[in-house]
């Protein structure tokens, strides 16, 4: 793969993209379940849209679909939002085509119903959309970059382009930023009515998911993890304990927080080498042990 090489960005023309780095969740790690998916004929013409988080029983919406004669080609649950979403956009053919108002109603009919979670990037040739579930799991940010804006999942995005972070797109928000005019926000109807206000925000995106250096849900990630280590050290002490080693880099920020809480040195005992990728979750046991091997090694004289 190309990835995001000079030569395959000097070879995009326009002003308008979206992009996707999550990992694989719901089906497998494939060229074909790759994002952003995309479809050519749409009432808006082409539609690609990336998504982070899950749909869960997406594979009984997916039969229900294929039953109204709806082709797939991926085993991925964003597909599954793809077919609702231009399902409902072809209801309202005969509205205006090039209408935000139109695409934001669009995106509220096909949403609405479906529980799980969702944080969407859309785009169309006069179109790019946000849109977050009514609950607000996954962090959702919008930026501003000169005249233009952008939009991430963390706020560390924007730094790397020089961009400034505006807000975050709200629990049930659907912005709808058209290639001329002043972006527009609209509301879906919420599927859990016990659902606050605030959302329900995954603590996983401030434990592990978000890097230190990123804002999400209005903490910043790496205060928030230094406080998790002082809670722990609080709530279980260890007494006796002569170091503290974080497991990097997954831990190292919470290590921080727990050696100060406990007045003791924090030690490099793990080494980890810079040359391994990510092995969150690898499918098997032999693998993750297979892993752990290739990319953390004691430093023994500590030990």
């Amino acid at each position: 793969s190309e990835g995001l090489s000079p030569e395959a960005l000097a070879r995009l023309t326009g002003n308008f993209a979206i992009g996707h780095v999550r990992y694989s969740t719901a089906g497998g790690s494939l060229e074909r379940n790759a994002q952003p998916l995309m479809v050519f004929n749409t009432p808006l013409g082409e539609l690609a849209i990336a998504h982070n988080g899950n749909i869960p029983g997406f594979q009984e919406l997916r039969r229900s679909y294929q039953k109204q004669g709806a082709l797939f080609y991926t085993e991925s649950d964003t597909e599954v939002l793809m077919v609702a979403i231009v399902q409902a956009l072809q209801k309202r053919a005969g509205e205006s085509r090039l209408s935000a108002e139109v695409f934001a109603q669009g995106l509220i009919q096909a949403l609405s119903p479906i529980q799980g979670t969702y944080s969407l990037v859309l785009l169309t040739r006069d179109f790019l959309a946000a849109v977050r579930d009514p609950a607000g799991v996954r962090p959702l940010m919008l930026g501003r970059v000169g005249a233009g804006r952008v939009i991430a999942s963390e706020t560390n995005a924007f730094d790397l382009i020089g961009a400034t972070t505006e807000r975050e797109i709200r629990a049930g928000e659907v912005l709808v930023i058209p290639r001329k005019g002043k972006p527009q926000s609209y509301t879906l109807r919420p599927w859990a009515k016990a659902i606050p206000a605030c959302g329900l925000p995954c603590v996983f995106e401030l434990v592990y998911f978000a890097r230190p250096d990123s804002q999400v849900f209005g903490n910043d990630v790496y205060q928030s993890r230094r406080e998790m280590g002082r809670r722990l050290a609080q709530e279980q002490p260890v007494v006796g304990a002569d170091c503290v080693v974080a497991v990097p880099d997954s831990a190292s920020v919470q290590a921080l927080g727990f050696a100060e809480r406990l007045g003791l040195p924090l030690e490099a005992g793990l080494i980890r080498s810079h040359y391994i990728g990510r092995t969150f979750i690898a499918p098997r046991q032999s693998i993750r042990d297979f892993a752990v091997r290739l990319k953390y090694n004691p430093v023994r004289s500590l030990l």
